[in-house]
Order: structure tokens, then C-alpha cells, then sequence
């Protein structure tokens, strides 16, 4: 009996196992990360990951236990498990690639593989493949090697040839220990015998949110990560009733009485242009960088900086809607894949289309992906231009061309354009594989590279600047620099959770600016979506579509900023205080030093606020 039992315990152990060696695999990838934690916490990582990996051994072993069990009630005694091995080697391969996928996007985007990473693979599979084209190729290609052959050779250990014999026993006694077999698995899979099943709060053991995501099997989250959003009913992120939660709300974003007006006239030309991963850290007078940008530094003493602007996430599909539609984030999901309900969202030039605005959106890569382009084409743009519409011999990169041409393609359709109008520029050069002519700061390692980019975009800016002022159109027109979002690069010392991954400029200037605002500064706290409202007001356009979006300007207007990423959220407060929450470990996972416990609790409430109702809209529509 004890012999026939054995194939059941040993499957079950060797899937245990070898998840073992995946979780080792991303801590050993991830040991930077890691090191500073004492090797009590380590172990925790197995040790309370190990429910999980053995709900996932479950669902592994559930259909190889009813194979076995079915022949050994009916069949002979003898089985053949062939298929059996088919099959587990298809689930170990599948298995090592998912983990060595999995570390590169936590080294990217500081989350398991997810939803989210799957969709972007099947939506736009090259777009997928530059983003990660910086990852350590060599070494991925060696960690799944090692895996499969690792997995593969345990296997056969366990179970050699393809023949089992389970011992002859009566089936009053096989029948009752079948049940038992497959009642263990199934509790296996479920976790608990409580009301409760397997969740990712069940292994969070940590106030260190690096620790959790290394407890976590990866093969469960990813599945559990695609089924819960393909089944996506209800809001997950509800804290408060209905009219609570819009309250605070309504309390962060009291319509300005009074403000100044900074520019020389109400119906500038706007040129927006909007900056590929242009971290604040790249900027000397906001981050730790000295050499990088230095013509940005020479565009700050000419305009108006605001030095504490967040961006809303870390992707430009959610940082295009948070600057053109002031809609934060909805951490999870992205509004702009889906039309019916991108096409609710208000947007900056739909209202200046009412003032006689001619809109424009340029950009040197392809608009398909992520469905940007039916996006700005619904809202208000009628002239949206990419690199199929660019005409140039230079050779494009993975992402399209080269910001020096898109710059020089911009100012051609300016200089084409009837006034007054809004044109929005969006860069691509400073995003990965970071692909340039020559290094400014060599490429040696990731970090210079995007060292190296971030100072090519920073001079071609500049130069298309200095073009644009020798322009007709130029002395009325006001420029607005800002990131799509921030970056882990170069420093990389931001995790996706704290408050400095998502520090960007903005930077107002040009001729349209008053000159008493010129080489100034605010330091207010404040966010992407800021921008609809701070200048829609100053162009006396009505922004009371905007419900998430304050005027920069106003010294009335709360100063703030939230921030979200995959599943998790934070807000920074007035005194530049931040507070991070893990919605699915329920728990803080980043917090500055407050004079108080109640001023903790009270941006943690707004945080979860704004959250609950930038869901709820997303859903409604």
C-alpha cells in the first residue's frame, strides 16, 4: 500500500521542490535587493511562501493524481505514465520561463509577471520585446537553461522509465484512500479550511514588500492575477461607503477663488511636450544627477519650474491620460485600451477645441500601440501624426525614429499650422533598449546608457527649442515640458512603491510667458493631472470636467499628489510626507516619519479614497 502511495507523494514533493529552486532563481537575481534583510527574513520567504507553493503543486498534480488513481482502481497494475512525463516536461519548461520572465519584470517594473504583462505581450508583442531588450540577456538565457535541465533531471530522478507498479490491494481499501488522495490535493490547491482559500495575503509576512513578492509563488500569482481580471465584476479597492469616499475627495479639490495669471495673453499657442522617462533624478536642480541634462538646467532659468510634481504611475498609457485627461491611474487596468471607456474621459483639447484651438499630436513611434491613437483622434486631436506619417530616410529604432527627427518634423507641421493651436510632442529616444549612435556616458552597464539617452533627448530638445524661437508663432506661444513618468534608472534606488520613482519636472516657458515668472520656482506638491486644470484656467476654459485636477497656481488649492502602480497606491502630503499601501497584503509598505500617528492615518484615508472613486468611474464607464 505505502509503495503504491509513493508516485502520489513524490509528484506532489518533487513540484515543491522545484518551485523551491524558481523562488531561489528570483532571490538570487534579486540579491542586491535582498541583502539587506538577515537570514531569518530570508528563509520566511520559503518558509511562509510554502503554503502557496503548495497550492500550486496541487493544481500541478490534479490532474496526474486522477490519471493514476483511476488506473489503479480499474486498470492493471502496471502503468504506463508516459504521458505523464509529456506533460510535466511541458509544465517544467513552462514553469522555468515564467520565472526567468518574471525577474526581469520585477527588475523593471517592481511586480510579479502579471495581467498586465501578458496583455501588453499579446497586444504588441515587439513593443514587449524593446521594452525588455536592456535585461541581461546572457544570464536569462543561462537561469532557464539551468532550470529545465535542473527540473527535468529531478524529475527523472524521482520516476525512471515509463513504467509505475502500484501494489494489488482490495478496493474496499483503494477506494476510501483515493478519496483521501484527492481530498489532500484539493486542500492543497484551496490552502485553508477555513472560509478563506489561497490568497497573496496568506504569505505576506513582512513590512518589506521586497520579502512578499520573493514569498510569492509566481506561477499562482500570474494565474490568479489573470483570472481575477478577466472576471473583474466589483471594485477591490472599496474602503469607504459611496458618499465618504467623495467627500475627501471633493475636499482635496476645492475650485481656486483667485490666482495669478502668468501669461501675456489668454490665447497662447501651446506647444506640450511630453518627455519619455524623464525622471527628476536626470535634472540637477531636483535630483541627485549633475551632468545630464544640462540644457534643461539652461530652459529652467527662462521658465517657471514646479519641483514637485509626481507622475501618476509608471507607464505612458496611464501618464497620457493623466496629462491630457487628468484621470489618475487606475493601478490594475489601463482606460486607454478600452474605447468605451477612454471615449468618456474629458480631455485638454476637446475644451480648447471650443475656444478655436487647432490640435495636434505627434510622436516618432507607432500610435497603435496600446491603442493611443483612437484615444487622441476621440479626443480632439485632428491632426495626429506617427513614424508612418514622418517622412525621413534616417533608420528607425525598435520604438520608431529618433527624437531628432520627430523634433524636426514638429516644427514642420507648427510651422504649417493656423494659430491658435495645442501640439503635443511626445518623445520616445529615452526608453529601453535605450538604442543611440554614439554614448555620451558609454554603455557599459544599463545605467549610462540611459544616462546616455536621457542627455541626447535633453539636447535635442534644446535645439528644436532654439528653432522654434526663431519661428513667427514662437513670441505667442507658452512650452510645457513634462515626463510621461519617472524611472528606476539611473539610480536606481526607487523602488515602485516609493514616492521618489514617481518625482517628474514641468517647466512652463516661451514667449507667451510673463516675464516676471521667468527663472522662477513653486514648490507645491502636485501631480500630472494638475496640469489640465492649472492651465485651462489660465486660458479661461471651464475644467469642472476634470475632478481630479488642481490648480497649481492657486494658493488656495491643496498641495498633494497620488501616485499608483500595479495594484498598489500613495500619496504624497504638503510637507512632501508619502504613505504606500499594498491593497493585497493590506498593509503600509512605505512611510515617511509623521509628527503623528493621526496625520499618517489621515493621508493614508485620502489615498484610499482616491483610489476607491477613480475605480468606481473606471468601472462605471
Amino acid at each position: 500500500m505505502l509503495k503504491s502511495l509513493s508516485f502520489f507523494i513524490k509528484y506532489f514533493l518533487f513540484w515543491l521542490v522545484f518551485f523551491i529552486l524558481n523562488k531561489l532563481a528570483f532571490e538570487l537575481w534579486n540579491a542586491d535587493k535582498l541583502s539587506e534583510f538577515s537570514a531569518k527574513e530570508i528563509f520566511n520567504t520559503f518558509y511562509r511562501g510554502a503554503l502557496m507553493d503548495m497550492s500550486m503543486a496541487g493544481y500541478f498534480c490534479a490532474l496526474p493524481f486522477l490519471y493514476v488513481a483511476f488506473l489503479w482502481l480499474f486498470k492493471p497494475l502496471r502503468v504506463n505514465i508516459k504521458p505523464l512525463n509529456i506533460y510535466t516536461i511541458i509544465l517544467i519548461v513552462i514553469t522555468a520561463v515564467v520565472s526567468v520572465i518574471d525577474v526581469n519584470i520585477y527588475r523593471e517594473w517592481g511586480s510579479k509577471i502579471n495581467y498586465k504583462a501578458i496583455d501588453m505581450a499579446l497586444d504588441a508583442p515587439a513593443e514587449a520585446l524593446a521594452s525588455t531588450a536592456s535585461s541581461p540577456i546572457l544570464r536569462t538565457l543561462v537561469t532557464l537553461l539551468l532550470l529545465v535541465a535542473t527540473g527535468i533531471g529531478l524529475y527523472k530522478l524521482c520516476f525512471k522509465g515509463h513504467i509505475i507498479v502500484l501494489k494489488k490491494v482490495s478496493l474496499a481499501l483503494k477506494g476510501p484512500t483515493v478519496v483521501l488522495l484527492l481530498g489532500l490535493t484539493f486542500l492543497a490547491i484551496r490552502g485553508s479550511i477555513s472560509v478563506a482559500p489561497m490568497n497573496t495575503s496568506r504569505v505576506y509576512f513582512s513590512n518589506h514588500q521586497a520579502l512578499n513578492i520573493a514569498a510569492i509563488n509566481t506561477n499562482w500569482f500570474l494565474i490568479s492575477d489573470v483570472l481575477s481580471q478577466s472576471q473583474l465584476k466589483t471594485n477591490p479597492y472599496v474602503y469607504f461607503s459611496a458618499g465618504e469616499a467623495k467627500t475627501m475627495r471633493d475636499s482635496l479639490f476645492v475650485r481656486p477663488q483667485d490666482f495669478p495669471k502668468i501669461l501675456k495673453t489668454e490665447t497662447p499657442n501651446v506647444v506640450l511636450i511630453i518627455i519619455e522617462s524623464f525622471t527628476a533624478d536626470v535634472i540637477k536642480e531636483l535630483g541627485p544627477e549633475q551632468d545630464i541634462t544640462p540644457n534643461f538646467s539652461k530652459l529652467i532659468k527662462e521658465g517657471l519650474l514646479f519641483t514637485n510634481i509626481y507622475s501618476a504611475s509608471d507607464r505612458t498609457d496611464k501618464g497620457l491620460v493623466a496629462t491630457l485627461s487628468a484621470f489618475p491611474s487606475q493601478a490594475t487596468e489601463s482606460i486607454i485600451k478600452q474605447n468605451e471607456k477612454q471615449m468618456r474621459l474629458p480631455a485638454i483639447p476637446l475644451e480648447l477645441n471650443k475656444k478655436g484651438y487647432h490640435n495636434s499630436f505627434i510622436y516618432g513611434g507607432d500610435l497603435n500601440f496600446a491603442n493611443f491613437k483612437s484615444y487622441l483622434m476621440s479626443h480632439g486631436f485632428t491632426h495626429v501624426k506617427d513614424q508612418y506619417d514622418i517622412k525621413s530616410d534616417a533608420k528607425t529604432t525598435k520604438w520608431g525614429f529618433a527624437d531628432e527627427v520627430t523634433a524636426k518634423a514638429h516644427l514642420e507641421m507648427l510651422n504649417k499650422t493656423s494659430t491658435p493651436f495645442f501640439s503635443t510632442f511626445l518623445t520616445l529616444s529615452n526608453h529601453e533598449p535605450f538604442y543611440l549612435r554614439s554614448y555620451k556616458f558609454g554603455k557599459n552597464n544599463v545605467n549610462n546608457m540611459f544616462r546616455s539617452t536621457s542627455f541626447y533627448t535633453d539636447s535635442v530638445l534644446y535645439d528644436y527649442v532654439q528653432k522654434a524661437k526663431k519661428q513667427s508663432w514662437y513670441q505667442n506661444t507658452l512650452f510645457i515640458m513634462l515626463a510621461d513618468h519617472g524611472h528606476r534608472l539611473p539610480t536606481e534606488k526607487n523602488e515602485i512603491f516609493e514616492p521618489g520613482r514617481y518625482h517628474i519636472p514641468l517647466l512652463f516657458f516661451g514667449g507667451a510667458l510673463n516675464e516676471a515668472y521667468r527663472n522662477q520656482k513653486i514648490n507645491r506638491i502636485g501631480s500630472q493631472v494638475d496640469l489640465a486644470s492649472t492651465l485651462l484656467q489660465q486660458l479661461n476654459c471651464t475644467d469642472t470636467a476634470f475632478h481630479y485636477s488642481k490648480n497649481l497656481l492657486a494658493p488656495d488649492a491643496k498641495s498633494f499628489a497620488f501616485y499608483s502602480w500595479n495594484n498598489g497606491f500613495g500619496m504624497v502630503d504638503s510637507n512632501k510626507r508619502a504613505i504606500s499601501f499594498d491593497p493585497v497584503g493590506k498593509r503600509i509598505i512605505y512611510q515617511d516619519q509623521f509628527p503623528d500617528k493621526k496625520r499618517e492615518n489621515h493621508l493614508l484615508k485620502e489615498a484610499k479614497a482616491l483610489m476607491q472613486l477613480v475605480f468606481t468611474d473606471y468601472m462605471a464607464w
